[in-house]
């Protein structure tokens, strides 16, 4: 893959450097034709320089910066002149890891519950466009014999989805979850955490359940974290009524995140800090936020990175409504409605807030805003998350991990994303 390729028509600002560099005009290309910016452009590898490079690795801004990429990793990052000419030159901006979002529940008009194999591949193959290369499926409670269908089928699925977002697993929340904290979901559906109900949702997963939000103060839910723990699957509190002392007792016994912190909870009080100011002060647990101003403040969420610095992770909850229209969609099965007012999240019925319309380079773009460093919002939707599932090899921009970027405009909206060094996404020429 030549630099020339890229310009044959790539979005303005990415280019060849060469003195026969392209006008605007002659740079700007379809997003068929980024399909063709993958792989090597000589035997070093593909080399991408950029004015500014947050690397994620390190809380540092690499500006300029280079970065060399070759067989799907990254062999080389530096700051300066770059060793040799770009094959890629991104001429504003700033290019980042690709981003990692562990609760997606849908997308474009698909509920990941009910979707079939189109509804999978479309929310995989479109991700990128939000600047997200991997991603956790998300499932919200349901029957468990649905929740058992749904996990085989999302099972069956997976190692077929190969263009575009990778899959690191499905995220369960629910639905051994506090009635009482159940914000979306459905009453009716909850259920006390038994061994046997747990082992089927296990088996039915078969290795592909990553991530679980349990309530830990729930009659046999201690059982559970130690039962899910033992086999492999993360345990994160969530839509749970849990004192501070519940909530450590759970990270006792292997619960390591929150899901999205302040959200379906018990919040922080002055003699009694629950999920909240717990998850906060205990260094052992990691949590989700998300960032998209209307679920949590903006002053909130400069709290929660402040007291819990390289702990706070930023999720969208994306439900169906995610990139579409205002209307009615599903959150697991059951009806949702977007309002047409730009950035307020779905709800159900009776108002309750029911997932997000969030894109990820949006809520980082949200948490800069408020007043969170580039650097903190980018590692929040990076290498944050990435290392609380136990993925170090994504998240960062360093030698030996992955090669997945997104290139954002100073805006922070997505412009390129790459997944292990293949082109996933090239924003369409405007105007």
């Amino acid at each position: 893959m030549t630099a020339g390729n890229l310009a044959d028509g790539g979005e303005a600002g990415l280019s060849r450097p060469r003195a026969d560099t392209p006008t605007a005009a002659n740079t700007e290309m379809s997003t068929a034709a980024s399909a063709a910016a993958s792989t090597a452009a000589s035997a070093e590898g593909t080399l991408i320089t950029a004015p500014r490079i947050v690397p994620a690795a390190q809380a540092t801004v690499l500006a300029p910066g280079y970065v060399t990429f070759s067989g799907g990793l990254v062999t080389a990052v530096g700051q300066g002149r770059p060793p040799r000419a770009p094959d890629i030159e991104l001429a504003d901006g700033v290019l980042v890891p690709g981003f990692v979002d562990l609760q997606v529940n849908g997308y474009f008009g698909e509920d990941l519950m009910t979707a079939d194999a189109g509804g999978w591949e479309k929310v995989v193959r479109r991700l990128p466009e939000t600047g997200t290369t991997a991603f956790l499926p998300t499932l919200v409670t349901a029957p468990l014999p649905e929740l058992c269908r749904a996990l085989r089928g999302a099972a069956d699925l997976a190692p077929a989805l190969r263009v575009g977002a990778r899959i690191l697993g499905v995220h369960l929340e629910g639905p051994f979850i506090s009635p009482g904290r159940r914000g979306a979901h459905n009453a009716a559906w909850i259920l006390e955490p038994t061994p046997a109900a747990v082992e089927k949702l296990v088996v039915a997963g078969s290795g592909l359940l990553r991530l679980v939000t349990v309530a830990p103060e729930r009659r046999g839910a201690m059982a559970a974290v130690r039962q899910f723990t033992a086999a492999g699957v993360l345990v994160s509190v969530g839509h749970s009524d849990a004192t501070g002392r519940q909530l450590s007792a759970a990270g006792d016994i292997g619960a390591r995140m929150v899901t999205h912190l302040f959200n379906a909870q018990r919040p922080l009080h002055h003699r009694e800090p629950g999920v909240v100011g717990t998850a906060l002060a205990d260094s052992r647990f990691t949590s989700g936020l998300i960032a998209d101003l209307q679920h949590v403040c903006a002053e909130a969420c400069v709290i929660a990175f402040a007291a819990a610095p390289g702990r706070v992770h930023i999720v969208t909850d994306a439900a169906s409504c995610a990139g579409m229209p205002s209307g009615r969609y599903l959150l697991g099965g059951e009806p949702i409605d977007l309002p047409a007012h730009a950035g307020r999240p779905p709800t159900r019925a009776d108002g309750t807030l029911a997932g997000s319309a969030l894109r990820m380079d949006a809520g980082v773009a949200h948490m800069v805003r408020a007043g969170v460093s580039l650097t903190d919002a980018v590692g929040a939707a990076t290498r944050v998350p990435a290392d609380a599932i136990g993925r170090p090899e994504l998240g960062r921009i360093a030698p030996g991990a992955a090669a997945d970027f997104a290139w954002l405009d100073d805006d922070l909206m997505t412009r390129a994303t790459w997944i292990g060094g293949q082109c996933g996404y090239l924003r369409p020429a405007r105007g």
